[in-house]
């Protein structure tokens, strides 16, 4: 089976939960024996992991045909593809893109993450899809999020093989509600061509059939897993200094994720203890309004701003937290609770997520109500046999939701739609 990814992030360097469950999802696929998958994402950064599949940059995909040396392009943009790779794209570029703007080597460059003329990109990586895909051979095109579709879409009309779209959140769930017509008209253009449309959660299946007019028929929900921690990661020791409990909040500052209702929590918390500190990590268009609101609540000496974090400076806060909070108005899925709970760290989450259709040993509250969440913080910091049992049952519980059986899942998808065709 050879599948044909297109893909927006991939770790190390990540925004969010989407780059995250790209690597989980093919790394559990491609331990099939006879899995095959070729990723492509708009602008590699070069330390991406590429031990178990093929990873393509579309800023090193030749649009107009250049006569030059290898030697040339590799020094030119690295070590990112191979040399058979890159004639065998060259050979397959469309004759009407020589009018296209691009470099000296006859390739778009892209703008790593996502840039201030995204609309644009959309539509450059579309047309760099179609000619990956008369290069690549596959039996199945998958897409990953709206800004894949139209390369998805693309790519299908090229080759006639059938389209999976992966939803990894729509922008209801991105807006509260304020749809940008824009995005929507591109991700409801992807699941009308789409032969199947997995999404990572029931939630986002109903959002999909009801708001997008989706035959249920073939929408399926895929939840995400998450990765086993490596042993440096496991062995972080708790690094925070004090005695206090510490409650941590980490995920994009935005309205999608409550960030509001986590320090108005957190100020009900600190009426009744003062033994306990917030951290608020991340960034987002509501970092300074969260600043402002907790001078306000008087609460500023126990909030604590880290900024963005990545990589290895996740786990360094989960394994100094006590409780890890995801208020979420709106979450398709949300990895991050999953990551806390593998640290040993109880989690409280909003019914209005995703993984609270899989977790059980999570508190799970109405993402409005104040008093609940912060009911739920103070018990959790407040009486030790509880921590510990929903900190032992979590582990445990998340241990057992692997990208491995998530793949076999995304296997059996695959085998039906091409049996059906």
């Amino acid at each position: 089976m050879k599948a044909l990814m297109f893909g927006w992030e991939f770790p190390p360097h990540i925004s969010g939960g989407l780059g995250t469950a790209s690597y989980g999802l093919t790394q559990g696929m491609c331990r099939q024996e006879d899995m095959e998958i070729t990723f492509v994402m708009p602008k590699m950064s070069g330390d991406e992991d590429r031990s178990f599949m093929t990873i393509l940059s579309a800023s090193d995909v030749p649009l107009v045909y250049r006569d030059v040396s290898y030697e040339y392009v590799k020094e030119r943009i690295g070590n990112t593809i191979a040399p058979e790779m890159y004639y065998q794209l060259r050979d397959h570029i469309y004759a009407d893109f020589r009018y296209m703007l691009t470099n000296d080597l006859g390739t778009i460059e892209f703008t790593p993450g996502y840039s201030d003329n995204l609309f644009d990109e959309i539509n450059n990586y579309s047309i760099v899809a179609g000619v990956v895909a008369r290069a690549v051979p596959c039996d199945i095109i998958h897409a990953h999020d709206w800004l894949t579709y139209p390369a998805g879409i693309h790519a299908k009309s090229v080759t006639g093989k059938p389209l999976v779209i992966h939803v990894h959140a729509t922008d209801f769930d991105r807006s509260r509600g304020d749809v940008n017509p824009r995005v929507y008209a591109i991700e409801k253009d992807g699941m009308d061509h789409a032969d199947h449309i997995m999404c990572v959660s029931n939630l986002t299946r109903k959002t999909v059939i009801e708001k997008y007019h989706q035959d249920p028929a073939k929408v399926t929900a895929v939840h995400n897993a998450v990765t086993p921690l490596a042993p440096s990661l496991l062995a972080i020791p708790d690094q925070r200094g004090v005695k206090d409990k510490i409650i941590t909040f980490l995920g994009r500052i935005t309205m999608q994720k409550g960030p509001e209702f986590y320090v108005e929590a957190a100020a009900k918390v600190l009426e009744r203890v003062d033994n306990v500190r917030f951290i608020m990590a991340g960034s987002g268009d509501m970092m300074d309004q969260m600043i402002r609101l907790a001078a306000e609540r008087n609460i500023s000496d126990r909030f604590h701003f880290t900024g963005f974090m990545r990589g290895k400076q996740v786990y360094e806060v989960f394994k100094s937290s006590d409780v890890y909070v995801m208020p979420s108005v709106s979450e398709p899925f949300g990895i991050s609770p999953l990551e806390a709970m593998q640290c040993g760290v109880p989690s409280i989450i909003s019914k209005q997520s995703g993984c609270a259709e899989i977790l059980d040993y999570a508190i799970k509250v109405d993402y409005w109500d104040v008093d609940a969440l912060a009911d739920a913080m103070y018990a959790l910091v407040s009486y030790p046999a509880m921590h510990q049992f929903l900190k032992e049952k979590g582990l445990e519980e998340v241990n057992n939701l692997t990208w491995e059986k998530v793949g076999l899942k995304v296997r059996g998808i695959y085998d039906q739609i091409i049996a059906n065709r």
